[in-house]
């Protein structure tokens, strides 16, 4: 039995084609074959608090619940370092947070450089800056500055843009991103 080259070549395609396909069925099952995606069973965050040297990872939620021994390292590592005082931090901060982080394929630490921040810290901050809000998000639990290595701050503060979930401020030359779970609105800083 005899093959012209143009039937040879056109076999060897269609293999290759088909086993594309079938890999990627194989790979890729939910996505190819149009299936939702497993649901999540665990979500942690990665911090370094630049202020206190200390440094997390901790899963804060699993099978649907939240931690309590997760969410209590976090408002630890996320309290005001200049007076020891800690506050819950809302967990939609936590979840745009996580989020972000998926957003920019990174597992590195984020880099915290306010969490919740005190009333006399903030009054203090106030005193000597104008972009320091009368009663900031930071004070309720609900904001976070932050910068993640091997990000620009440009691409982060586009990503927490592009989410919606609450005010995003940009301060380049402070090297950070604010990040809050309150209104959407965005702003530059210094």
């Amino acid at each position: 039995m005899s093959f012209s080259r143009e039937h040879t070549d056109l076999t060897r395609r269609g293999f290759f084609k088909t086993a594309l396909c079938v890999s990627a069925v194989f790979f890729f099952p939910n996505i190819v074959l149009g299936r939702p995606a497993p649901p999540e069973r665990e979500r942690s965050l990665s911090f370094l608090n630049l202020h206190t040297g200390e440094h997390i990872n901790t899963a804060y939620w699993a099978d649907g619940d939240y931690l309590p021994e997760g969410l209590l390292a976090i408002n630890h590592l996320m309290r005001d370092f200049r007076t020891g005082d800690q506050k819950k931090i809302d967990h939609r901060l936590l979840e745009l947070l996580y989020q972000t982080r998926m957003h920019l394929e990174t597992e590195d630490h984020i880099h915290l450089i306010s969490g919740y921040r005190s009333p006399k810290t903030n009054a203090m901050l106030r005193k000597h800056s104008k972009g320091v809000a009368l009663h900031s998000l930071h004070m309720d639990g609900k904001a976070a500055d932050i910068r993640i290595p091997g990000r620009t701050l440009e691409h982060l503060h586009q990503v927490a843009l592009s989410m919606r979930g609450g005010g995003v401020g940009y301060y380049p030359h402070s090297g950070f991103v604010h990040i809050d779970c309150g209104r959407v609105r965005s702003w530059h800083g210094k």
